[in-house]
């Protein structure tokens, strides 16, 4: 086998070097602390795990895929279990490996060498990775000091710079804020540009736009199976548009890019309503008693900001966010650190909860 590394005597015959392209030189892989923690509140994770029930349904459903076969293209009980559970038709739903795969189907799919794309900032890392990784330019519109979103300035940006597809998250990860129903059809309608709407964290608020998905032929919509339905170790997520939209997704994608375990397991959970209609409450009393005690730092003048949320976590800002977070974990707890000043922290159980408040509350003193 050859190496990468020359030696001298390779040069000197005149071998030929292979050299890597400047976008891949350039790459970087996404880092993931997976150090054992006794409390993880840093991905956003469901904290309720399948009932025994569904736990056993489950496993029959992987026990009876055939492994010699490759899997539906479609993954059409899937999406059929997707679609009953949200009232949308299956032939405007196609099926992913995570959200992820169908980010970078979308950008290789519907967009030319030269049109841009944009993302807001701060927002979902991997929106500004994928339009990367298929080189297309990528501007960001950085949001306020409130991170709130003001939808004229970005349609009169994507005007200006002449953007051909806007991705967001709504709710944001990681501001935690959303957008309402009026905000997102006046966004939609204002461009003639491609819409992705991620609405990965919609479950836990009410102001989804999927019964309006049909009507634009300029949007679609992201879900996934992974924070409120608590199945982020399969991979399956979904996206909505309209029947062109839908198959163009459809052609673009690989042939089998479900594989036939995610999709039988995942299923099982899709036709279960429990998970919405008794789950999310539980998460989201979850999340209000997370952000009532962070409130309470704030007004004792421990943290400086707590923003909102209309997600299953929150996003707090201090001074010493950095050293906050490291010294939860020297204490066995893991959070997300976004930057100098904001630690992002999912809810998580009761005793989850107070123990990272009451330990918020000393490190967050010594600053």
């Amino acid at each position: 086998m050859r190496t990468l590394i020359p030696s001298p005597c390779a040069l000197s015959e005149g071998i030929k070097m292979y050299r890597l392209s400047d976008k891949a030189a350039t790459l970087e892989p996404y880092r993931v602390d997976t150090a054992s923690y006794r409390i993880r509140l840093d991905a956003n994770e469901s904290f309720l795990a399948p009932t025994p029930a569904d736990e056993q349904a489950m496993l029959q459903a992987a026990a009876q895929v055939v492994l010699r076969r490759y899997p539906d293209p479609a993954a059409a009980e899937a999406c059929a279990a997707f679609g009953a559970l949200y009232g949308i038709p299956a032939d405007l739903i196609t099926a992913g490996n995570g959200s992820d795969e169908l980010i970078s189907v979308i950008c290789t799919a519907f967009l030319e060498k030269q049109d841009k794309v944009m993302t807001l900032d701060p927002d979902f890392s991997m929106y500004r990775f994928y339009a990367r990784q298929e080189e297309k330019p990528c501007l960001v519109w950085e949001k306020g000091e409130d991170l709130t979103i003001d939808v004229p300035r970005v349609l009169d940006t994507m005007q200006r710079e002449q953007v051909r597809m806007l991705i967001f998250s709504n709710p944001c990860n990681p501001t935690s804020l959303g957008l309402t129903i009026p905000q997102v059809r006046q966004l939609v309608e204002g461009t003639d540009a491609l819409i992705v709407l991620d609405e990965a964290y919609m479950d836990f608020w009410d102001q989804s736009f999927l019964p309006w998905v049909e009507q634009y032929d300029n949007l679609i919509i992201l879900r996934t199976c992974s924070k409120a339905l608590g199945l982020a170790g399969l991979r399956l997520g979904f996206a909505v548009a309209n029947p062109t939209l839908t198959a163009v997704l459809r052609a673009a994608k690989s042939p089998y890019n479900c594989d036939s375990v995610t999709t039988a397991m995942a299923t099982v959970i899709l036709k279960n309503p429990l998970y919405r209609e008794v789950y999310l409450p539980i998460i989201r009393q979850s999340r209000d008693m997370l952000l009532q005690g962070l409130q309470a730092l704030r007004q004792q003048g421990l943290v400086d900001r707590v923003y909102d949320s209309c997600t299953n976590f929150v996003l707090i800002e201090l001074k010493n966010a950095v050293q906050v977070f490291e010294d939860l974990k020297d204490c066995g707890i893991l959070v997300r650190c976004l930057g100098p000043t904001r630690l992002r922290i999912t809810a998580g159980t009761e005793a989850e909860n107070r123990e990272v408040l009451a330990y918020l509350k000393v490190f967050a003193a010594k600053g």
